[in-house]
């Protein structure tokens, strides 16, 4: 059994072979009443949170509207869920996205569809932060953009440090976001009100 996810197949069956290999692992006995269908559970649970591996962020961005309009549009709040490569455990917040259109605007629906399929595979913040501002400068041919991450990751909250409440925010600045530290602050304003925190970044 397989579970198309954009132009691939999701192999479920190997999933719940490999999952069931796990549960053997750590002790536990995979055929017991509670656990029986917990492989089945886990592979379509996988299916559903890796679906960004499978399909192109880009083609939610190939349909514009033609608009005069020179200052920033900033969608805040955009919730996502990910899972951290290092120990395959989730990592959780919001995203901010801002961008100067050139002629074009682009729908707000379709920024937070990036960001949904971006945040639906195994990586860093780091790297999600970076790709989705990469993914709009080249293919929204805008004057600039910024991406502001906020997320939880419960790598930290439940494992290792244990620290339940600390906040990880990244930032990437492309184009006039990076190069002009008065747009750059007038972004971070929005996003965060007259307490916004000042980025520094080498010219």
């Amino acid at each position: 059994m397989s579970e198309i996810i954009g132009k691939k197949e999701v192999d479920l069956v190997r999933i719940e072979k490999a999952f069931r290999e796990i549960l053997l692992a750590v002790g536990e006995d995979p055929d017991r009443e509670g656990l029986r269908e917990t492989p089945t559970r886990v592979a379509k649970m996988y299916a559903e949170m890796f679906q960004g591996l499978h399909e192109d962020p880009r083609d939610h961005l190939h349909k514009y509207f033609t608009e005069k309009y020179e200052e920033i549009v900033l969608v805040r709040d955009i919730s996502f869920n990910s899972m951290c490569e290092h120990h395959f455990l989730p990592f959780m917040g919001k995203v901010h996205i801002g961008y100067l259109p050139k002629g074009k605007i682009i729908g707000l629906s379709k920024l937070a569809r990036v960001v949904e399929v971006v945040s639906k595979r195994p990586q860093v913040q780091e790297r999600m932060t970076a790709t989705i501002a990469d993914l709009l400068i080249e293919e929204l041919q805008v004057r600039g953009v910024g991406v502001v991450i906020e997320a939880l990751h419960t790598c930290m909250a439940i494992r290792g440090i244990k620290k339940p409440g600390a906040t990880c925010i990244t930032s990437a600045m492309r184009g006039a976001f990076l190069k002009n530290p008065i747009t750059r602050a007038e972004f971070m304003t929005l996003v965060y009100g007259k307490n916004a925190p000042t980025l520094s970044f080498m010219e």
